[in-house]
């Protein structure tokens, strides 16, 4: 059998071929459009039953084959598998866009809401009812015939253009490398770093250190290298990917344009004014206006913080290291001095007691002490030799869901941490369905035979991600539509993940989870409690710069015109010019790798990293005031908020959860500007 179209267990990744990509979804294809045929001819009223339940198990099919391969090309991309991807993207694109418009089947919805039987179904169901009607709605089912046509197209091109966007990213960061061939032109960096620039040239039969543009190469030379010519180069190859200054082939500005065109395009089309008007459609947030108020208030809020953060730092770098004038590439290193001799530690002296085989299970620890719950390693087959894989087991040994991990960056995997789901929980006749999920980060891989060492960050990215991972594993939901973070509100999304990060700062929680690498001591108290006074260093200037980017793709979404005078250089640099502390050098063009919103799913929803913070921060103060490992309310979060899925709106979840509405005292308590 073509293992992806086995779905009777976890996928056989060591199986999957380039090759066996195209049967299996042609055939998935056809399978599914012959159900449709079939439905749509049934004069009996449709039911849950009859149309909605076998719907959802062909959809799911395509969906699990599909995602297999995307988690694939993202992971282990290679010119074969990119190929066959490509060539396959469009026809899952016109699949889904002939689903949403297919009048019949929004016809049966509409009966399906107006029948008896709506009035019995769980709220869970209830709710993908209407989540069904409004997606019609928004995929164009009632659009006339001569624009459902255009409409499909536009789809099908902004799949397309989408997916050239992220390739154009990868192969920009994998076709840069900076060969050094002078030790002493690398003072500065640290051991592990230098010993991992060796390997890397090694691995390419040459001699020196090898830097490349993925972050745990770039990260550590921005940050530590006195060379202020190196910082300089890697900073600009970094900034200026995908753009006009690298490989043609490789320049993402008339995608940008095009992109934006297309949303526009498809916006009126739909009758809405703006595109930003349809992002909302699913989200909390009501209106763009609601949001650029809530960023600009957060700004103003915010901003004497971002201010004070850089007299403080320019006066440093005068004073201290002697630069008159702070470029880009001094910034990272500048702060980084600051903070070593305020706080009287680095990053690096951090990283040596956060080794991966600690982190892990404390991090399993923190979870299965809130939620009753044990993580234990299991088999299963990977991707890449790298790759680990856990079982999550209640107290009566029942099997609740299982995760992979992918930690290292390496060539031919996307850059970023993400979370992705691979099997949804669901009823299916008498059995649960298990949840899976992946769980890809891009640390710095184990060197000279010791185990993988984090920084403090790179432990609150880990975190994130498995916040991520909970909300789809511990799902008490049964109805697929609304599991896990299926349905959930995109701006409310990020509180699950968000509201992990908050345990990387509790002393109770790291000092289980450190051991040094090289004496098996743990964290000192000493040394937490100065990274706990540097916890909110520089975090007005954070703050500014996640309110600049969510204000840019906010407007461009919403009043920017594409393709008019202005360019959307020109609108960032207007927006920098308002709310920016820090205005990048000219040459900077950070749109051309902004994948978030050109690849990621986050158009006009890039407020939500921010808009959710409110809530996790809101809702984690319910476990500082009563015991950060408190496994009451650990329960309670997990009935109120992980456990509900999509299965009502975020805003109910929340309430249910605190008792109230949310409020931003929180989040501003927490990062140090109440």
């Amino acid at each position: 059998m073509n293992p992806l179209l086995d779905f009777s267990g976890l996928p056989r990744f060591n199986e999957v071929k380039p090759e066996l990509v195209s049967p299996a979804i042609e055939a998935l294809l056809k399978e599914n459009r012959a159900l449709i045929e079939r439905l749509l001819a049934e004069d009996s009223a449709p039911s849950w039953e009859s149309f909605v339940g076998p719907m959802e198990d062909a959809n799911e099919h395509l969906s699990r084959a599909w995602g297999q391969v995307s988690h694939l090309n993202a992971v282990v991309n290679s010119p074969e598998l990119r190929e066959v991807y490509n060539e396959n993207l469009p026809k899952i694109t016109q699949y889904y866009a002939e689903l949403s418009q297919n009048q019949g089947l929004y016809e049966k919805f509409k009966q399906i809401k107006a029948s008896r039987e709506y009035m019995v179904l769980t709220p869970a169901q209830k709710k993908i009812v209407e989540n069904e009607l409004r997606d019609f709605r928004l995929g164009g089912a009632e659009l006339a015939d001569d624009q459902k046509e255009r409409f499909m197209q536009i789809q099908e091109e902004l799949s397309q253009l989408s997916s050239k966007f992220e390739e154009n990213l990868l192969d920009t960061t994998n076709g840069y490398s900076l060969i050094m061939d002078d030790k002493a032109e690398l003072a500065g960096l640290p051991d592990d770093a230098l010993e991992a620039a060796q390997e890397a040239a090694a691995s390419d039969n040459q001699t020196g250190w090898k830097f490349t543009l993925h972050g745990p190469s770039y990260m550590p030379v921005m940050q530590y290298a006195e060379n202020r010519e190196l910082r300089e180069i890697l900073y600009r190859a970094y900034v200026t990917r995908a753009s006009e200054f690298g490989n043609p082939d490789w320049d993402n500005t008339e995608l940008i344009n095009k992109i934006l065109k297309l949303r526009q395009e498809a916006a009126h089309m739909l009758g809405f004014a703006n595109y930003a008007e349809i992002s909302l459609a699913a989200k909390m947030a009501e209106t763009p206006k609601q949001v650029l108020d809530f960023l600009n208030d957060l700004g103003k809020k915010a901003k004497p913080y971002a201010e004070r953060d850089l007299e403080e730092l320019q006066q440093f770098a005068r004073e201290e290291l002697g630069m008159e004038k702070l470029a880009a590439w001094d910034i990272g290193f500048a702060s980084e001095k600051l903070r070593l001799k305020r706080y009287a530690f680095s990053d690096q002296e951090v990283k040596q007691y956060f080794p991966e085989t600690v982190v892990m299970p404390g991090m399993f620890k923190v979870v299965e002490t809130i939620y009753g719950l044990s993580i234990n390693p299991s088999k299963a087959p990977v991707w890449h030799p790298d790759v680990k894989f856990f079982d999550i087991t209640d107290k009566t040994g029942q099997l609740v869901g299982q995760f992979y991990v992918d930690l290292y960056a390496r060539m031919n995997k996307r850059g970023g941490a993400w979370m992705d789901d691979v099997i949804t929980r669901r009823r299916k006749a008498k059995e649960i369905q298990t949840p899976v999920a992946y769980l890809n980060c891009n640390f710095s891989a184990p060197v000279g035979g010791r185990p993988a060492l984090f920084t403090h960050d790179e432990v609150i990215t880990l975190f994130h991600e498995f916040g991520h991972g909970l909300h789809h594993l511990l799902t008490k939901v049964e109805d697929l539509g609304v599991s896990g973070i299926n349905g959930v509100e995109w701006d409310a999304v990020e509180l699950p993940s968000q509201f992990m990060e908050n345990f990387c700062w509790e002393w109770n929680v790291l000092k289980h989870m450190t051991k040094h690498v090289e004496t098996g001591e743990p964290l000192p108290r000493e040394l937490f409690d100065k990274m706990l006074a540097a916890k909110n260093f520089q975090s007005g200037l954070q703050t500014m710069r996640q309110i600049e980017f969510s204000l840019f793709d906010m407007h461009m979404h919403y009043d920017y015109t594409p393709g008019g005078d202005k360019s959307v250089l020109d609108l960032i640099n207007e927006i920098r010019q308002q709310v920016a502390v820090i205005i990048p050098p000219e040459f900077n063009r950070f749109p051309n790798n902004f994948s978030h919103i050109f690849a990621g799913g986050y158009a006009a929803g890039y407020y939500s990293y921010k808009w959710a913070e409110v809530l996790s921060a809101d809702a984690y103060s319910l476990f500082e005031e009563n015991g950060v490992l408190s496994e009451e309310v650990g329960h309670r979060f997990w009935s109120e908020i992980l456990g509900v899925g999509g299965s009502r709106s975020a805003l109910e979840s929340f309430v249910a959860f605190m008792g109230r509405e949310p409020s931003i005292d929180a989040l501003l308590r927490h990062n140090g500007m109440s």
